[in-house]
């Protein structure tokens, strides 16, 4: 668990460096906006990290280990990435900064198949709740530091300092990933490339069946789609003038303190919850939490502006969105084969970032046709398709269900071509 503490937060150190703490930098600099909203795109392997996940399973470094020799190559690599860009000069270089980024970018979503892979490993079932929340709580600290004391100390010091202090930080990750227990390999990792790209899918399928292994993937895109569209839209809500024209203190003060530390609590309020109940009824009590925290921004959008009940909403919105967190992680590790975990997980958490990202994209033009009332009630509604999955492959009393023969998959060993 102290590991799972250290290694999620080197997972969220990196994340704000390439978005939103670049971006002050940026503007300080007195970069142009159209350039700023461009360096979004230094995010896209993040999204497309799937594609080179088989890597991570079937290629095992000389030393520490399948999972952790590979934390620790990125970790490194992630530390030099850092630490160039207090050699970067945004008013003058604008490129060169945009390749120091997406290398910083790449890094980090490499880093993060191997934590999800190791996360994934190193875990009994009992203990994936906890150890999801653990894992988030050392995310959200990371990104403390790097969206909001990265701020401060640019305030007293020069950017390139900043990014120097970060970059050293990043040593905690690389010593955890030494010190920590390699995860015990059940069995032999894929024997040639084609192998790990091929049989997760294969395995997947086999284990859960064609019908509901689909289902399963499709309850992955819409379990935290209502939770995505209140997301999107909540910060325009609250400042704009036809929403509730707070000032952008007030919301910030609030989002990013209360708000966090509310995410945090409910993150691991659900892991100790998750470790009584089991993974199946944390997604039915969390996932309609979840839906039912939509309807405090509904009240609030017919109540107007009043400071009180807005502390009141966010509060419980971040919560209950960390519940969910934490029984949505640990149902994904649940869902995969230690000997694909790495391109498993990838693949799994890159379908949910479909609803956040993909799904979510009409929320605005939504929220201007209906209203904002209107608009929270169907983000309650987007939240019910995937609950109503549930009974198909979570039901709220499981029974067991027999493993697939190792035969099978020794068979579909057999028939692959040797890399």
């Amino acid at each position: 668990m102290a590991a799972l503490l250290f290694l999620g937060f080197a997972s969220g150190l990196p994340l704000f460096l390439t978005s939103k703490t670049l971006q002050a930098w940026m503007t300080v600099e007195n970069v142009n906006l159209s350039a700023i909203g461009l360096f979004s795109l230094v995010g896209l392997p993040y999204s497309l990290k799937f594609i080179w996940s088989p890597l991570l399973d079937r290629f095992v470094p000389p030393f520490l280990g399948r999972r952790r020799g590979w934390l620790v190559l990125t970790q490194g690599a992630l530390l030099l990435a850092i630490a160039a860009m207090a050699l970067q000069k945004p008013s003058q270089a604008l490129q060169l900064l945009a390749v120091n980024a997406l290398l910083i970018a790449f890094f980090s979503a490499t880093q993060d198949i191997a934590v999800d892979a190791y996360r994934t490993d190193v875990l009994e079932e009992r203990e994936m709740g906890a150890g999801a929340a653990i894992f988030v709580l050392g995310y959200r600290v990371a990104l403390l530091i790097t969206g909001g004391l990265a701020l401060i100390f640019a305030e007293k010091l020069s950017w390139p300092t900043v990014y120097l202090l970060m970059s050293l930080l990043m040593a905690i990750g690389f010593v955890s990933s030494i010190w920590a227990p390699e995860p015990i390999q059940r069995d032999r990792p894929p024997d040639s490339l084609s192998e790990a790209v091929s049989l997760p899918f294969i395995e997947f399928f086999q284990r859960n069946g064609q019908s509901q292994g689909f289902l399963i993937l499709v309850f992955i895109v819409l379990y935290k789609l209502g939770d995505a569209l209140v997301n999107n839209m909540s910060t325009p809500f609250l400042l704009e003038k036809t929403g509730l024209n707070f000032s952008s203190a007030e919301v910030g003060a609030i989002q990013g303190g209360m708000g966090l530390l509310a995410s945090i609590v409910g993150a691991l309020s659900g892991g100790a919850i998750l470790s009584k109940i089991g993974i199946n009824r944390s997604l039915w009590v969390f996932g309609a939490l979840q839906a039912v925290s939509n309807f405090t921004y509904f009240l609030l959008a017919q109540v107007g502006k009043n400071y009180q009940l807005l502390v009141l909403t966010i509060n419980i919105e971040n919560f209950c969105a960390g519940l969910g967190n934490a029984a949505f992680v640990a149902f994904l590790m649940s869902l995969c084969n230690q000997r694909f975990s790495a391109t498993q997980y990838a693949l799994l958490s890159s379908l949910m970032a479909v609803s956040r990202d993909i799904l979510v994209a009409p929320a605005g033009r939504i929220a201007e046709a209906t209203g904002w009332p209107s608009f929270f009630l169907i983000s309650i509604a987007a939240a019910l398709p995937g609950l109503l999955l549930l009974p198909i492959f979570a039901p709220w009393n499981p029974r067991s269900v027999p493993e697939i023969p190792r035969e099978v998959l020794d068979d579909e060993d057999d028939d692959s071509q040797q890399l």
